[in-house]
């Protein structure tokens, strides 16, 4: 089994949000969070999130990334994702994503992924390179807010 020594601290830093075209100051703190499951009594299971200090490949990590803005205008949020995480999907679903360092966007079913000879094939995934959010100015008028995401560590 190979172990992944990443802190969870360092793995929010290389997740950490760019604020791109925002009129006002926009802050933000980002954290990672481990997904664990263990048993509950009754034959149930409970879902159990745990701070980032160690991860393993295989594990399933959660990141959230809060939001404080002190105007209401409208403003994105781009996010690369870690090299060594797969992308899951996100809680809103409302995202846009790149599969190509951030240089084109879309919704993951539209998206094309260039093989080496030369083929397209659907996006996956795995292929995802960065999340964006636009925050409309009437969600950016309350003040704060989250969006979270999910991932594998490969």
């Amino acid at each position: 089994m190979t172990t992944v020594m990443a802190a969870g601290a360092a793995l929010a830093a290389a997740a950490a949000p760019v604020m791109a075209h925002a009129a006002e100051p926009v802050r933000f703190a980002s954290d990672v969070f481990v997904e664990r499951f263990q048993p509950a009594g009754n034959g149930r299971t409970a879902r159990v999130l745990e701070r980032a200090d160690r991860l393993r490949a295989g594990d399933r990590v959660v990141f959230v990334v809060n939001w404080k803005a002190q105007q209401g205008r409208e403003f994105t949020v781009t996010n690369p994702m870690p090299r060594t995480v797969s992308f899951q999907g996100t809680a809103q679903g409302d995202e846009e994503v790149s599969v190509d360092g951030g240089r084109s966007w879309g919704q993951l079913g539209d998206l094309a992924v260039r093989e080496a000879d030369g083929r397209l094939r659907r996006a996956t995934p795995e292929d995802v390179t960065h999340l964006r959010w636009r925050v409309p100015g009437a969600i950016a008028a309350l003040g704060a807010g989250q969006m979270t995401y999910r991932g594998i560590v490969r």
